[in-house]
């Protein structure tokens, strides 16, 4: 079975999946449940094609006033169904100037600017205390992502993911000093559940959304709608694309 959590306005993709089975995040103890637009909280099991799925329609963030370890609360419950690849999506703002909006960027590493870890505290069985970060996006799976989105005519970028806490979008400044340190986009979520994924030993591929250009890069004031709605007329592209993934490389698994 493969894993996916779907990002800001990708929620939709999980509808596709066959056989489904449906459970609402308010009917799972101790389940963070989702407060933002676009994330309606539910795991969704079902399948593409042969293969087995389970979709997250609905993550959570820190800045909802979730704790840390709750945002990643997801991915636990994934290590203990025996999921062994989780692939990550999420709506981004754009810092490189080569990115437009409407463009998918596979992730190939990440600035955590959160400032927090969900692995900090008491060692939990089944995870790591040190954990290696050196192939947290696996670069063999970025290879075959790569290739199948040449073989679908859908180009990819590649880039590194900063991400920050939210919910306020970054300033201008911010963003030059993202752009400075390496970010190629801009996020509020995916890295809590990328560490806890890591610990687990499940292996990471993520594709962000390019939604819009960062502040001072666009001249236009950013908002939440114009993310849905960019990542809304995206959807049937990432769902090929997606849907391709999980049936090539979901037989692995």
């Amino acid at each position: 079975m493969i894993a996916v959590i779907l990002g800001s306005g990708l929620g939709d993709f999980a509808e596709s999946l066959e056989n489904k089975v449906v459970i609402a995040a308010e009917e799972i103890p101790h389940y963070p449940v989702s407060t933002v637009k676009g994330h309606e909280g539910k795991l969704i099991f079902g399948d593409a094609g042969d293969v087995s799925v389970m979709a997250v329609k609905g993550r959570t963030h820190l800045y909802e006033g979730h704790d840390v370890t709750n945002v990643a609360f997801v991915v636990r419950i994934m290590a203990h169904l025996g999921i062994r690849l989780l692939i990550v999506t999420n709506a981004a703002g754009g810092v490189n100037p080569r990115f437009t909006p409407g463009d998918l960027m596979i992730i190939s590493d990440h600035i955590n600017f959160m400032f927090r870890n969900p692995l900090r505290g008491p060692v939990i069985d089944s995870e790591s205390r040190w954990t290696d970060m050196h192939n947290a996006y696996d670069m063999q799976l970025q290879e075959k992502i790569e290739k199948i989105g040449m073989d679908l005519k859908i180009p990819l970028k590649r880039g590194v993911l900063f991400v920050s806490t939210g919910p306020a979008y970054e300033s201008p400044a911010e963003v030059k000093m993202a752009r400075k340190l390496g970010a190629d986009a801009l996020s509020m979520s995916t890295v809590p559940e990328v560490l806890v994924a890591r610990a687990n030993g499940i292996r990471v591929a993520g594709i962000s959304c390019i939604t819009n250009m960062a502040t001072g890069i666009s001249t236009e004031p950013l908002s939440h709608d114009e993310v849905t709605e960019v990542a809304r007329l995206v959807k049937p592209k990432f769902a090929r694309l997606l849907g391709e993934i999980l049936r090539k490389i979901g037989k692995e698994y």
